[in-house]
């Protein structure tokens, strides 16, 4: 089973790391769009690509997860959550021209974006309470996650977000894998007979 967790940490990082293809793409995709050319035909093709891609693998890397973590029921919550929404935001992002409600560079939908992101963040301290490097990591890349809606405010569309986002998950996830490789990080998974830690919904607990 902590195999089976160490996978899905790794597809998971793989998964946000084909978002952040994605809102690489998106940057090259408005800075070049014309309607007409086949540059930009092949950019939406390849950003709908790693959409799909990012949004399977991040699908896999969570079921794997969920099934292989013994409680964190709010962690597996969240994380699913955040793939849905991730994914709705893409597609929005992708065709804004489409939908006049989609607003690309508001601040207040980066800022509440980057909210939701950074609470889904948070519940990774369910993985270990107390642990001081776990707890480093989640800040670093909350931070990371918060520093996504300056781009709004420099008039910079909503991918950004989606890039800076993508940049921290990866990383949360890539730390949270060397944590347990290392030792650094004791996840009780399920078939552990050593001992059963109690988990459920208490991340924010004294």
């Amino acid at each position: 089973m902590h195999e089976k967790l160490n996978n899905g940490l790794k597809y998971c990082m793989i998964g946000n790391l084909l978002f952040l293809l994605f809102g690489l793409i998106c940057f090259i995709y408005y800075k070049t769009f014309n309607e007409h050319s086949v540059f930009s035909k092949a950019l939406e093709i390849t950003a709908y690509a790693c959409e799909f891609g990012g949004f399977t693998i991040l699908l896999w890397g969570d079921w794997l997860i969920s099934t292989s973590a013994r409680d964190r029921g709010i962690m597996k919550l969240c994380l699913t959550l955040y793939i849905f929404l991730e994914a709705l935001m893409m597609v929005l992002e992708i065709n804004s021209f489409r939908f006049s409600f989609y607003k690309p560079y508001s601040l207040l939908l980066a800022i509440i974006h980057s909210g939701i992101s950074g609470f889904v963040c948070l519940s990774f301290l369910q993985m270990e309470k107390d642990n001081k490097k776990l707890e480093r990591l989640v800040v670093l890349c909350i931070a990371i996650m918060f520093g996504g809606m300056f781009g709004n405010i420099l008039g910079i569309r909503i991918y950004f977000s989606i890039i800076a986002n993508a940049i921290a998950f990866a990383l949360l996830f890539y730390g949270m894998r060397r944590l347990i490789l290392r030792e650094d990080l004791d996840v009780d998974c399920h078939g552990d007979r050593a001992r059963v830690a109690e988990y459920k919904s208490t991340f924010v607990d004294d």
